[in-house]
């Protein structure tokens, strides 16, 4: 490959570059700067922010949003696989099968553990 064949990826680059670039320059040149007390002050989905911003959760919301995380993840690479799944044959099918076996293994375990029980 030469150098010319990624001129269309450069120009794209060049393009993207002037439009966010002016973008924000037209922003700061037409955008209104008053400042005040009601501008400053800190904004939390229209409501007043009440109490203190550091209170601690519960460690099984972060336990759930990970497991969903790597869960979620994991079935992404299935689609791959459905799509060349004629491609690939047996040795395609017995693979994901595994690969289907040990998220299987996985949930089992995170189930019999409590890590999905809220109560």
């Amino acid at each position: 490959m030469e150098l010319i064949d990624y001129l269309p990826i450069f120009i794209l680059l060049i393009i993207a570059v002037l439009f966010v670039g002016g973008t924000i320059l037209v922003s700061h040149m037409v955008g209104r700067r008053k400042y005040g007390k009601e501008k400053m002050s800190p904004y939390e989905s229209g409501m007043i922010p009440v109490g203190d911003a550091r209170r601690r959760f519960s460690v099984k919301f972060y336990v759930v949003a990970i497991l969903f995380v790597i869960f979620d993840i994991e079935v992404v690479f299935m689609y791959p696989w459905a799509v060349i799944f004629k491609k690939l044959g047996v040795f395609g099918f017995v693979e994901m099968m595994i690969f289907i076996a040990i998220l299987l293994v996985g949930f089992i375990y995170i189930w019999k553990k409590g890590a999905l029980e809220w109560a």
